[in-house]
């Protein structure tokens, strides 16, 4: 029973097999590009398809029953716990589902599989073996019951309806007059689903052969007029069997009674002015005396049936001649879809593309005839026409809407062989979104708690969907779910803070954040980033920077070596008032030097220092007192180079000038920015040493970094540019 792993098992639970179809059944080349489906892809009994509606009943399975055989057999324990402590890996499910078949034990078979269907239940070969098992355990009610919850999770798997309805014909009583009525509400339900899937050929010959048997051939032909119409891989076989049909039968037999008397008056009609023609002929050839034979009226001879005939292909051969054309237009994007059926293996960049295109040309196509029953009815319109004006645009919203139930079937279809993509997914409620947002949600509940459990992305677009929609509660509902699925995740955490922010709960946003960084102790890097964000969150929008000072400085107890607290901390103070916060800031730069940071790291935070002085000092002296440290800092940390001069990116060779300070000596000037050496000092300082005024009128070159722009900021702290003039 395994799937995977087992050359001969496909991932629904199938044996691979060729398609047998039968010599009259091969589908005929069309014109051109159309090429023959290859074997895999033409198997339609290798193609389940995915549920048309996009609000499937919600999936259940009946609770098991009690133990029938006593003990589960001595391995199941094993396996079971193999598979649910690990349920993403499937080929523990398949050992354990091949186990239970082996020992022929029903408890345990049914346990497995309804505990596999709930996370597999795409895998449509496994519902047909479940029903399969109790119809042979004798609960047919059962059997049934499991066909029908198959259904609702996969209406487009031509399979599953097919396996649905040759249970009923195994186990209805045909006698009984409900029972016909029963089966023919199945084939409408079947084929409502699944009759414009490419491959649902075998459906549809399925109720045509049922009909017959049932003596029923008017609805035969009914149903043949009907398939005429799609679009199928055997298309051409339908046309031959509707002509078969209609010559192995009296017209008035297989054509609905309207139709029948309009073909039957007009060939009437036809005949009649024929023989008037003819009679004519005839008269004046006819020997003088000699009468015109009788001719009986009233009664259909075997020449005005085969009129009839004749007139029922010629319309049904207009049908046949568009559907080909419908046909001609999907066979090369059929033909690219190699596994149109579910299986955990990934599919390979060609198929994703394969399904891509053909989404893209099927909504192509909708737009197209949405555009073109929008254009202004009154062209070429006369006075007599507005008599049939509102027929046509009936008929064209009826056109439109066919070709909007074909795009969705078309996603349903994708969404079996893609399942586990989030891209097709997201895709497909985007479409769903701008006609019905019930639908979109539906799509989204379908992916996220079945398909893609352990996806956060599609489960952060549900809750943002919700959140556009005015749904708060449902928002949050999710978010807290995956948070649930994947703890720790912090991408998720920032949502709900900044769901309930958005919201106008700040405090419910603190808290979130709050519980993180307790949460987070034991990790030092993701207890850094959440005490960020909390005391950002305090300090942008709570206007209180004594209670994110609080939070930064408690962080860096714990993380005294991570840069971002240190710089986070830093720019809290320098944002404050200047006057007030400059011992802070000093402060800052104290504790970050003596941290256990990296050398660069501590230049640049020295050089923060020095810039803050440098603006907001009241006192040249202090402003060369932090200069004073600041060279020392990189004595200290000798054999660091010093950053390029200007905003340049590249070190640069320093020479030293006539007047002892360093300038720089670049190769080249970029061509968009001007190279502005510093070539005049500022001018002495009264009573100040010269010394120290010359390495003050140095010192502006450190005041363009390279690397301090990597520690987040938008533009780096440019003081070079323009603030001495050349002279």
């Amino acid at each position: 029973m395994a799937a995977e792993g087992c050359e001969e098992m496909s991932g629904n639970g199938e044996l691979e097999e060729s398609p047998a179809m039968e010599a009259s059944e091969v589908p005929a080349s069309p014109p051109t590009e159309m090429v023959e489906m290859s074997e895999e892809n033409g198997s339609a009994a290798e193609a389940p398809e995915a549920p048309v509606g996009p609000d499937p009943e919600p999936f259940s399975m009946p609770p098991a029953s009690e133990d029938e055989e006593g003990e589960l057999p001595a391995d199941f324990e094993r396996l079971w716990k193999a598979a649910h402590d690990n349920p993403q890996d499937f080929t523990s499910w398949t050992d354990l589902l091949q186990y239970c078949e082996q020992e022929s034990h029903i408890t345990a078979s049914r346990q497995a599989l309804e505990a596999f269907l709930a996370r597999y239940p795409l895998c449509y070969g496994y519902w047909k073996k479940f029903a399969d098992l109790e119809r042979r355990a004798g609960y047919n009610n059962k059997a049934e019951e499991v066909c029908v919850q198959g259904l609702q999770v996969i209406p487009l798997s031509v399979d599953l309806w097919i396996h649905y309805i040759n249970l009923l014909l195994g186990t209805l009583d045909m006698n009984l007059p409900e029972s016909p009525t029963r089966i023919r509400s199945v084939f409408e339900d079947a084929v409502q689903a699944a009759g414009l899937d490419f491959h649902s050929d075998r459906l549809w010959d399925l109720y045509i052969e049922w009909e017959k048997e049932q003596g029923n051939m008017r609805n035969a032909a009914a149903v043949l007029d009907r398939v005429l119409k799609v679009p199928t891989q055997l298309y051409n076989t339908h046309y031959d069997k509707f002509k078969e049909h209609l010559n192995s039968h009296e017209p008035k037999d297989v054509l609905s009674p309207e139709e029948y008397e309009e073909l039957r008056t007009l060939c009437r009609q036809s005949q009649k002015a024929e023989r008037a023609e003819q009679a004519q002929e005839e008269e004046e050839e006819r020997p003088p005396g000699e009468e015109e034979p009788a001719t009986p009226e009233g009664t259909d001879t075997e020449e005005l049936m085969q009129k009839i005939r004749e007139q029922v292909l010629v319309r049904r051969d207009k049908v046949y001649q568009d559907n080909e054309g419908e046909v001609r237009k999907r066979w090369h994007f059929e033909d690219a879809i190699k596994r149109p059926y579910f299986h955990v293996k990934p599919l390979d960049r060609l198929q994703l593309r394969a399904w891509h295109s053909y989404l893209d040309w099927e909504i192509a196509q909708l737009n197209k005839d949405t555009k073109d029953s929008n254009q202004d009815p009154n062209q070429a319109a006369t006075e007599g026409s507005e008599v049939t004006a509102q027929p046509q645009e009936q008929s064209e919203d009826a056109a439109v809407a066919h070709d909007d139930h074909r795009v969705r079937i078309l996603y349903e279809r994708c969404l079996i062989a893609c399942a586990l993509y989030e891209e097709f997914w997201t895709r497909y409620t985007q479409y769903l979104e701008s006609h019905s947002v019930d639908e979109a949600r539906a799509v989204f509940k379908r992916a996220c708690e079945v398909h893609l459990t352990y996806k956060p992305n599609i489960h952060m677009q549900w809750a943002t969907f919700e959140e556009r929609h005015g749904d708060l509660t449902e928002a949050r509902r999710v978010l807290e779910a995956l948070e649930k699925t994947l703890p720790g995740l912090a991408v998720v955490r920032l949502r709900r803070a900044a769901l309930e922010r958005r919201a106008g709960q700040l405090e419910q946003s603190e808290a979130l954040l709050r519980e993180a960084v307790a949460e987070s102790k034991e990790k030092p890097t993701l207890h850094a980033f959440y005490s960020i964000k909390l005391a950002r969150l305090l300090l942008k929008l709570g206007r209180n920077p004594s209670r994110a000072r609080r939070v930064l400085q408690e962080a860096l107890e714990i993380s005294p070596d991570n840069d971002k607290l240190h710089l986070n901390l830093l720019e809290l103070e320098v944002s404050g008032d200047p006057w007030a916060s400059a011992e802070a800031v000093q402060e800052c730069v104290t504790r970050a030097l003596a941290a256990p940071l990296a050398p660069h790291t501590k230049i640049l935070f020295s050089q923060r220092g020095l810039q803050f002085a440098e603006d907001y000092s009241n006192s040249i002296q202090s402003v060369l007192t932090v200069y004073e440290e600041h060279q020392k800092l990189l004595k200290e940390l000798g054999g660091t180079k010093r950053g390029a001069e200007n905003g340049d990116e590249d070190p640069e060779k320093l020479s030293k000038s006539d007047d002892g300070s360093a300038v720089a000596v670049s190769a080249q000037a970029p061509p968009t920015m001007p190279h502005v050496p510093i070539t005049t000092p500022p001018p002495p300082v009264m009573g100040a040493d010269m010394s120290t005024t010359a390495g003050y009128g140095g010192y502006s070159s450190w005041y363009q970094q390279p690397q301090y722009g990597s520690y987040g900021y938008q533009s780096t702290w440019n003081y070079n540019q323009g603030y001495y003039p050349p002279s």
